[in-house]
């Protein structure tokens, strides 16, 4: 008898343990939630219109913690100084009034929906343009209660923000584009938005832009005053660097182009006048039109950009080579004149001496005068056989460079014309080349400070 009641309560207790552990497993989880829910945003339990208390349950502001992840960064718009983003906000803070049991460590927070049921910052984007939240296929948006009351609330939004820039350095400059969060209604005193600790903005690995290269992003404190009080402000700066590859070969190269192309109508011959007007203006159009296009597509600012310089630089050489042929022209023109007027005088002189010849035939009384065989001392026609003598007899002397290279060119007063156009082949490529120097050497070496 004594070993069947042992059994018999050995029996009973493993029948309690196994039910006990029965129960345990059948435990709803969902329906705890339900309870807990219910338990603390019930009606009259809860009041979503009064902000939690300040840190450590005392009657200062409320500290809401920030941090974001970029998903994106689709458009940065020169000519309506704009960007669009996607990213992903986030936003947690503490409310006592909504902690509650995690039933031993099972039960590790609350997931909502609807961010009406609990209090939410009044949080606003201060330089967007245009904004939209993603429903597709359901609101990508959650809240999450911890035991400890702690708030966590995310969402996914699409922003278009405000992006003043100083193009005065493009296309070889930096901009930095700012993404500054603000409280609308709760000053400093009521609401404070820090920064979460360790890595508050993060941003995808594959971030791809066409004409721009995110180098880098700060964050900072952007608290501003009002006539209604201070107001708690966050603000991310995002640096983004100008691919200059993409203009170099849309508009530095082709520009190159067509200021050399322009150079070809001075080894073209002066009397080529439809070839050579043909090219300058042809030249000259392109190059308006090249930076009419540039223009258009940035927004009509007061100051001058560097692209201006070197679209106004290389339209000023195109335009000065037409006007150069312009000048030959005119000068070819002097020089046929001034020709013809010397072959008249010429020829006008050779009639006189013909008409004395003949005169001098028909008189015949006239006189010859003999040439003397002995010359004097005092002879012209001797001391210029002297001096010919004397110059036989130097000895030569070693040419020099600079008189041969400058003997190449025309100095005939007939040859004015081909002289501008000789001078011009060399004055104009130099003239060019320092510019480049200047231009490039200011641009690319300039110190960060003044970018």
């Amino acid at each position: 008898m004594g070993t069947g009641h042992f059994f018999w309560v050995i029996f009973y207790f493993a029948s309690l343990c196994s039910a006990s552990l029965a129960n345990n497993a059948k435990i709803n989880f969902r329906e705890k939630e339900k309870k807990v829910l219910d338990q603390i945003l019930g009606a009259g339990k809860y009041d979503a219109r009064i902000r939690p208390s300040g840190l450590n349950g005392t009657d200062g502001p409320a500290i809401v913690r920030i941090n974001l992840f970029v998903r994106s960064i689709m458009t940065i718009s020169d000519i309506k100084m704009e960007y669009s983003v996607q990213l992903t906000f986030r936003e947690q803070w503490t409310d006592e009034r909504l902690k509650f049991d995690d039933i031993q460590g099972r039960l590790k927070y609350l997931t909502l929906t609807e961010a009406n049921r609990v209090w939410m910052p009044d949080l606003f984007f201060s330089n967007e343009k245009e904004g939209h939240f993603h429903n597709i296929i359901m609101p990508n948006v959650y809240i999450r209660i911890f035991p400890n009351g702690s708030v966590l609330y995310s969402i996914r939004i699409s922003l278009t923000l405000a992006c003043p820039m100083n193009l005065k350095l493009y296309p070889l400059d930096r901009q930095i584009c700012s993404l500054r969060m603000a409280s609308y209604g709760w000053t400093t005193n009521d609401l404070v938005f820090l920064w979460k600790e360790g890595d508050p903005v993060q941003v995808v690995k594959n971030l791809h832009l066409p004409r721009f290269t995110l180098e880098k992003f700060l964050t900072d404190y952007c608290n501003s005053k009002t006539n209604t009080g201070e107001y708690s402000c966050l603000k991310v700066d995002l640096l983004f660097k100008r691919e200059f590859s993409y203009y170099l070969i849309q508009i530095y190269i082709p520009c190159c182009m067509l200021v050399i192309v322009s150079w070809v109508s001075f080894w073209l011959d002066q009397g080529a006048v439809p070839a050579r007007v043909s090219l300058g203006v042809t030249t000259l159009l392109t190059m308006a039109t090249q930076t009419s296009g540039i223009n258009a597509s940035l927004p009509p600012v007061s100051y001058t950009k560097a692209i201006d310089v070197w679209t106004g630089v290389c339209l000023t050489f195109v335009f000065g080579a037409l006007l150069e042929f312009a000048l030959v022209n005119y000068a070819s023109r002097s020089d046929m004149h001034k020709e013809n007027m010397k072959k008249k005088r010429r020829d006008l002189e050779q009639a006189s001496i013909d008409a004395a010849s003949d005169l001098l035939d028909t008189d015949s009384n006239a006189t010859f005068a003999m040439k003397p065989l002995v010359r004097h001392p005092g002879d012209p026609l001797a001391l210029e056989k002297l001096r010919q003598c004397e110059v036989h007899m130097q000895a030569p002397k070693r040419p020099n460079c600079c008189k041969t290279w400058l003997s190449k060119f025309p100095t005939r007063q007939c040859s004015r014309s081909k002289r501008i156009d000789v001078i011009s082949r060399i004055t104009f490529p130099l003239v060019f080349a320092l510019f480049n120097l200047v231009y490039w050497s200011t641009y690319l070496f300039r110190d960060e400070e003044d970018e």
